[in-house]
């Protein structure tokens, strides 16, 4: 076996580290796909990408000739061209519009091989090694896969792959090439044995050599991306780094290495054009880039005029002075998390009454949890997917539960047969007439989904344990401070204060995961808030905070509650006695509804019964591809006090999150939302963004066509090909226009410019987002409502009512 040279291993890691995760559907929470990119500029990754696999960071020129005078005016595209050094007119930008590009593009051996006349009217190579490759690993990475065993549950997979292909003589049949199969039999069992062996024949240069690479990884994203995925959490777990990109790697290059030496044997004067091909390819490779980024370039301006359109009209808002502000005591407190679809439902709640006043804070509540219900096997995370969870929570055993938990693990084990891959037709013929009864109650029946582990909650009293013992009363003491702190709650309780978390509901969804709270790793925000409240009420707890100067009334009672994203619903775990609190409660769901009606569809907006019959029913359809909009048309992340956009109608696009700098202190609270918060908004963002520019490749496809892979992998479109994640075009496309405007995010902070400056410099990752033009940061001074953009390092002073 010929180990790898220093150049051959040291591009295929860069290869691998080049792939971002996604994450499975039963925890599905978004993730920027470039993230492993941040530390090259946007544009830079762009004209990458697009050079390599054609794939799509910015809109088509149709798109941004639409927002021509609606939304983007000459202004707009004066500024942009010179933030972006370009020397252009409006009529050049204008004029770009209407040229179609005719670009150069690096293709494979197997595109090559594709664009030769014969093999037109035949499977094209790129489709069936996609296909084969996909179907391979849906069986490998399966749960209780065949290939894989306890001891090396991770290794093995070319291997096993290799041992299929061998044995596959349907692939010499399906592509007219009978000698096909003899090539994989004379491939090298070993992964680095084929890897070396295979860019010896097939790489020309050491240089360009992580670009095919990426390439080759491009080709089949969904499994790269999925085993990225793995990699994630090897190292979240502090466990050995694993070869699977490596080998995944290896399955794919070696299709390249059967085609050239099949070619070569079979097909020689294909072959000899194919190596003229190649070879004329490996030389124009930096030029094939270069010419992207030069292609681009008036794009980015187009795309920076957008953005600075939106901006223009936030910071027009921002500027409007502060309504006076109320000095009663207040009778309501609810903290939401900070999605953007809170925002409208908190201007619903506080339009109630001048005495409410609500916050925004991370929707897991500072609560770093893994989840263990009693009597089942599993452990869900409850945080966002950065962060490792530390503490661990089960619910104290209930006598009366045990019945309910048999009846719970079988709902799991029938959710799970439902969601196997045969299940579509086979488990359907199995059960018989039963089926179909159900088939039909569903259709003219429906009844809400009923979440078969958040159902598993009976008492409500929690064990907290880190590392297996179970939390001192000190340590729960010092968890909750570090919360309310963060919060910015530590006096002035009102007589009810209401943690609201969020989930969605709908049915028939393998998504739906994605519409529930991404910060608490794609499950609602249920068992976060009610932990906490629990921990809140808590006597003992309240006399150790009041020792710490977070004094809490005996009047003052927290309440654990859910708002409903689909219907606009808020529900209260624990019943709240106080009749105004409820009324208000009704009120703002009917408010958030009508605002929200005309997005959905629905004319009906006065009668606010009939409209909420309308939303509920929405939520129970399981025929419905469009449950709710989730977080599309997300734009900008704002860390300021409430009150300094309490007046303000922000449309749902905007991630709202309570900070008073001059409560912080030592600036920690600031740190950790610039680190985390901020990472979460713009993977967020840029999950959204990508499944609008380019759906094939970073969304899932039509939602209707959907085949659930192993359980909760992915989905497939269809039966095959690659492995899909990101966003359905449903959930950002109406039928008619897109729903989500593909905006980098926009990130006001209201704290001194030096303590921004100095935060994002010590931590690199935010440091590449903001100097690569991943984002966009800007000081907000509230007193005199003034910003600052933070600009290659320095700080820009945004005029009024202007850009």
């Amino acid at each position: 076996m010929k180990a790898l040279q220093d150049y051959q291993r040291q591009a295929v890691q860069e290869a691998a580290a080049r792939i971002a995760p996604t994450w499975p559907l039963d925890k599905l929470i978004a993730v920027n796909p470039l993230w492993e990119l941040r530390n090259r500029p946007f544009a830079e990754v762009s004209a990458h990408m697009a050079a390599l696999a054609k794939v799509n960071c910015l809109m088509p020129k149709d798109y941004y000739a639409e927002l021509w005078l609606s939304d983007i005016r000459p202004i707009h595209l004066q500024q942009a061209a010179h933030l972006l050094g370009e020397s252009t007119t409006i009529d050049a930008l204008l004029e770009y519009l209407q040229i179609p590009d005719s670009l150069s593009q690096w293709h494979n051996v197997s595109d090559w091989i594709d664009s030769h006349g014969e093999r037109q009217q035949r499977m094209a190579w790129r489709d069936e090694i996609t296909h084969q490759i996909s179907q391979f690993c849906a069986s490998f990475f399966q749960s209780g896969s065949p290939f894989r065993n306890a001891e090396t549950p991770d290794q093995g997979l070319y291997c096993a792959w290799l041992k299929v292909a061998c044995q596959d003589r349907g692939l010499d049949i399906l592509m007219a090439e009978p000698t096909l199969s003899a090539q994989f039999r004379a491939l090298p069992e070993d992964h680095e044995a084929l890897l070396t062996l295979a860019i010896k024949e097939l790489a020309l240069e050491q240089e360009k050599l992580a670009d095919y690479l990426h390439a080759l990884l491009l080709d089949i994203n969904g499994w790269s991306s999925w085993i990225a995925y793995l990699r994630w959490q090897a190292r979240l777990n502090g466990t050995a780094n694993h070869e699977l990109m490596a080998e995944l790697l290896a399955v794919r290059l070696g299709w390249e290495l059967v085609l050239w030496r099949h070619y070569g044997k079979e097909h020689k004067s294909e072959f000899f054009l194919l190596q003229t091909q190649w070879q004329t390819q490996w030389s124009r490779l930096p030029e094939i880039i270069v010419e992207h980024l030069q292609a681009q370039k008036l794009a980015l301006v187009w795309q920076r005029a957008a953005e600075l359109a939106y901006q223009e009209a936030l910071h027009n808002k921002l500027s409007l002075p502060v309504r006076e502000i109320s000095s009663k005591k207040p009778s309501l407190q609810a903290v939401f998390c900070i999605d953007v679809r809170s925002e409208p439902m908190r201007r619903a709640l506080e339009a109630q009454d001048s005495t409410i006043e609500t916050r925004g804070f991370a929707g897991f509540f500072g609560l770093p949890l893994e989840y263990l219900p009693a009597g089942t096997a599993l452990a869900r995370p409850q945080l966002p997917g950065l962060i490792k969870p530390v503490i661990q929570v089960s619910e104290c055993s209930d006598v009366n539960g045990a019945q309910q938990q048999r009846q719970i693990s079988k709902k799991l084990r029938w959710q799970a047969l439902n969601d196997a891959s045969p299940a579509t037709f086979s488990l359907v013929e199995a059960v018989g007439l039963g089926y179909g009864l159900k088939l039909l109650k569903n259709s003219f029946k429906p009844a809400p989904h009923a979440h078969p582990v958040n159902g598993m909650i009976r008492t409500g009293k929690w064990v907290l344990s880190r590392n297996q013992t179970p939390l001192s009363v000190a340590e729960k003491i010092d968890l909750v401070a570090v919360i309310l702190g963060a919060m910015g709650l530590t006096k002035n309780f009102a007589p009810w204060v209401l943690l609201v978390g969020h989930g969605s509901q709908s049915r028939n969804n393998p998504h739906a995961a994605g519409l529930d709270c991404g910060a608490c790793g794609g499950q609602t925000g249920e068992l976060n808030v009610r932990v906490l409240a629990s921990l809140l009420n808590d006597r003992e707890i309240r006399c150790g905070l009041a020792e710490q100067g977070i004094a809490i009334s005996d009047q003052t009672r927290f309440v654990a509650a859910l708002h409903n994203t689909t219907t606009d619903d808020i529900s209260c775990f624990d019943p709240v006695e106080d009749d105004s609190v409820n009324t208000w409660l009704a009120a703002a769901s009917d408010y958030a509804r009508g605002e929200r009606a005309c997005k959905l569809g629905f004319k009906e907006t006065k009668n606010s019964t009939r409209l909420a019959s309308l939303f509920h029913k929405r939520s129970q359809d399981w025929s419905q591809v469009r449950p709710e909009w989730g977080l599309a048309n997300n734009a900008s992340f704002i860390v300021a006090p409430r009150d300094s956009v309490k007046h303000l109608d922000l449309e749902g696009r905007s991630f709202l999150h309570d900070y008073q700098w001059q409560q912080d202190q030592d600036f920690r609270v600031l740190e950790l939302i610039i680190t985390a918060p901020l990472v979460v908004t713009h993977w967020i963002n840029m999950q959204y963004n990508a499944s609008v520019t380019d759906n094939h490749k970073f969304g899932s496809g039509n939602k209707v066509l959907h085949n659930i892979v192993g359980g909760n992998l992915g989905v497939f479109e269809g039966n095959g090909g690659d492995l899909r994640f990101g966003l359905p075009v449903q959930s950002v496309h109406n039928g008619h226009q897109w729903m989500h405007q593909p905006l980098r995010l926009s990130v006001y902070l209201a704290a001194p410019q030096a303590k921004i400056a100095e935060i994002i410099s010590r931590h690199q990752d935010i440091a590449h987002l903001v100097d690569n033009d991943w984002l966009y940061v800007y000081q907000w001074e509230t007193e005199n409502r003034k910003l600052y953009q933070y600009y290659r390092s320095e700080w820009h002073e945004v005029a009024k009512h202007s850009l």
